[in-house]
């Protein structure tokens, strides 16, 4: 679907909310909201960090222009601007200004260095699209957000986010069966990986049995504390633990349904989808449960292999 081209969304009161139609804007909003972030006052057993071995502390060096230039250049004029409504097209031209782009990465450098990220860069809209191929669009849950942020904050995340994934592959600390989203990983490598463990199974007269499944609200419920304490199990330099503790509270966003805007409301849980960030965040995340219940899995002398693609799990034994 073509997300950013206008798509005609359902009347209000054809939404409902445990079992509630939906009778108003405001009914809406809560409904939206309180879906999309369900998982905001769940607790967290940090307790279960102590079983993963920590990583070296890799130090953070400062931005170059280089890896601005080239992030800059892969970005696509198409994407839909954020509440600043400035494209990516506006930013390349102003860019391409050397002071421009030296204050740019002072600014940035700057704030890995206080460990800060202003609000402004905190707000953001969120546009609500249909997911694909629903029997009926009657509830919340067959509806997507979409983040859309602040044009020079998300370029600062966009190479904060390169950076960090080239940290991740150094260090391997992101589970090997992670196979999506991820520097030097590609959607081939999933059919390769089954391919072969079940043709080894073959050879030592072996059938294969898999179990597919999907995490449901897996990125609205990325807990922040928890995130930002796998961080430094990660081997990540105190500064940049610091300013993903600041980036990750205190955000704000508005919801739109066809030409309805909400309320500013406070977004304290996940990381949103649209979010550069959110397949290495992500990715980080997952890595500590997969490591966990592999050691759980040959404790209790299970064969079976895992294959993980975003937010969607493969068992195979």
């Amino acid at each position: 679907m073509n997300w950013v081209n206008k798509c005609k969304l359902p009347a209000i009161e054809a939404i409902k909310y445990n079992d509630q139609q939906c009778l108003d804007i405001d009914d809406l909003w809560n409904a939206l909201h309180s879906t999309f972030n369900m998982a905001l006052h769940h607790q967290v057993d940090v307790e279960i960090l102590d079983k993963i071995v920590d990583k070296l502390t890799s130090p953070w060096l400062l931005f170059s222009r280089e890896e601005f230039r080239i992030t800059i250049a892969n970005c696509s004029n198409a994407s839909a601007p954020g509440p600043d409504k400035l494209s990516w097209s506006h930013l390349k031209i102003i860019l391409k200004d050397d002071e421009c782009l030296d204050t740019i990465i002072y600014i940035a450098n700057a704030y890995i260095e206080l460990g800060y990220w202003p609000s402004h860069f905190k707000r953001s809209t969120t546009i609500v699209i249909p997911k694909p191929n629903k029997k009926s669009y009657d509830s919340p849950k067959s509806f997507r957000p979409i983040v859309l942020l602040n044009i020079v904050g998300k370029l600062i995340k966009k190479v904060i986010g390169e950076r960090l994934q080239f940290v991740m592959a150094a260090n391997d600390f992101i589970h090997p069966s992670q196979l999506s989203s991820l520097k030097f990983k590609f959607t081939i490598d999933v059919g390769i990986t089954l391919m072969h463990i079940i043709q080894t199974g073959w050879v030592k007269n072996l059938s294969t049995s898999t179990l597919a499944f999907n995490i449901a609200q897996f990125f609205p419920s990325l807990n922040h504390c928890l995130l930002t304490l796998i961080m430094k199990k990660a081997g990540f330099d105190n500064h940049i633990v610091s300013f993903f503790a600041h980036y990750l509270v205190d955000r704000k966003t508005n919801y739109f349904w066809n030409n309805f805007m909400s309320s500013i409301l406070n977004v304290n849980i996940g990381v949103g989808q649209g979010s550069v960030l959110l397949p290495i965040l992500s990715a980080l995340y997952l890595s500590l449960f997969i490591y966990i219940l592999e050691k759980h899995l040959k404790n209790l002398k299970n064969l079976v292999s895992i294959i993980s693609f975003i937010d969607n799990r493969l068992f195979i034994s």
